[in-house]
Order: C-alpha cells, then sequence, then structure tokens
C-alpha cells in the first residue's frame, strides 16, 4: 500500500489501458513523477482534450472532431467503394498498405450477443440507410477472421444483397513469404477452402 492515496489513484487510473496490469501501471507512474512530470502534464492536457472533442463521424462513425470526418467530406475518393471495419486503427492500416481509395464504414466492433453488442450497437441501421442510397456498388467486408468477424461479415453481406450492393470479403489464407510448415491448421484449412482457379 502506498503512503499517497493520489499515486494509488493515478495507477488505477492508468490500468484502464489495454494490457496494463498492476506492475506496468507502477512503473508508467512513477516514471512520470520521477523523471517526465512535464510530459505528463501534456499526457494529461492532451488526453482530456481528446476525451472532451474527439466524436465520431455522422457518415462512417470513424473519430472525428468534426460532425463528417475529413475523409468522407473529400471530393478525391471512391464513394462507389464501401469497407467495412472493425476499428479505426483497421482503417489506418488499410491506408497505409494498399491504394484503396473509396470510403468507410466503421462498426467500432463485432456482433457478440453475449457481450450484449447486437445490430444497433454496430451502427448497421445507419449502415443500412446508407446503403440503400444506391452510392455504393461494392461492399468491401474488412472484419476480422474470428468467429464474431466472420458472423459479423455475414451478416453484412445479407444487408449488402437486400440493397442490391455487391459484397465481397478480404482474402485471408497463408502469408506472402510464409512457410507452410509454419502456418497455424485454422488459416491453411481457411486457404484450402478458399483456393482460386489460375487456368484463365
Amino acid at each position: 500500500m502506498s503512503a499517497s492515496p493520489l499515486l494509488e489513484q493515478l495507477i488505477e487510473a492508468l490500468r484502464c489501458l489495454p494490457g496494463v496490469g498492476q506492475k506496468s501501471a507502477q512503473r508508467m507512474a512513477y516514471h512520470l513523477l520521477e523523471r517526465e512530470r512535464e510530459g505528463g502534464l501534456r499526457l494529461a492536457a492532451a488526453l482530456a482534450e481528446a476525451v472532451e472533442r474527439v466524436g465520431h463521424c455522422e457518415s462512417c462513425r470513424d473519430f472525428s472532431e468534426m460532425p463528417i470526418c475529413a475523409l468522407c467530406a473529400s471530393g478525391s475518393r471512391d464513394r462507389s467503394l464501401l469497407c467495412v471495419i472493425e476499428s479505426p486503427a483497421d482503417r489506418l492500416v488499410i491506408e497505409q498498405a494498399t491504394g484503396y481509395r473509396g470510403l468507410y464504414f466503421v462498426l467500432q466492433g463485432r456482433l457478440s450477443p453475449l457481450d450484449g453488442i447486437g445490430p444497433r450497437e454496430l451502427g448497421l441501421d445507419k449502415l443500412a440507410d446508407r446503403l440503400a442510397t444506391g452510392e455504393a456498388r461494392e461492399l468491401i467486408i474488412a472484419t476480422n477472421p474470428t468467429v464474431e468477424g466472420e458472423a459479423t461479415a455475414h451478416y453484412l453481406a445479407q444487408l449488402a444483397h437486400q440493397a442490391k450492393v455487391k459484397p465481397t470479403r478480404l482474402a485471408h489464407g497463408v502469408p506472402l513469404g510464409g512457410e507452410l510448415e509454419y502456418v497455424d491448421r485454422g488459416t491453411l484449412a481457411h486457404a484450402f477452402g478458399s483456393r482460386i482457379d489460375l487456368s484463365t
């Protein structure tokens, strides 16, 4: 038990971060107080401002300080392509690794009835309305290849079919540069089930 209730409060507050347990939170708190007080003040100010001012884009549900984010407002994006992703971090990865120039819809999660996360929590009513406008011709489903991600992908494909929009799914399988002996059984089974015809 610390002699300082404020130190205990700081350590406990840091534990809200993912992957941060008691020891990591304690190390962070001690570092901030021993060596980085100015950085700690900047962190506190930036965190307070972000929590206060960053909301969600009304169109794509990504993080934004404005009602419509810069990407959705851009006239240079291909509005016929709509990529559905689970989190803002997924958008960042796709933007950095690919030449994708379409728009996004961020679910902020995936279907998980046991956790109380259904279509409403993911904004799928808003997505259905967006598909109904006829602007998007292809719905690219980029959910993670987990049980919940696959269930979410199936639900999204049904939404697309109802709106007469072509649903596509990101390919999954053996990674480029990977060796078969090191690929896990689930990935290899999925790759075999999704093999492509090279005869054309």
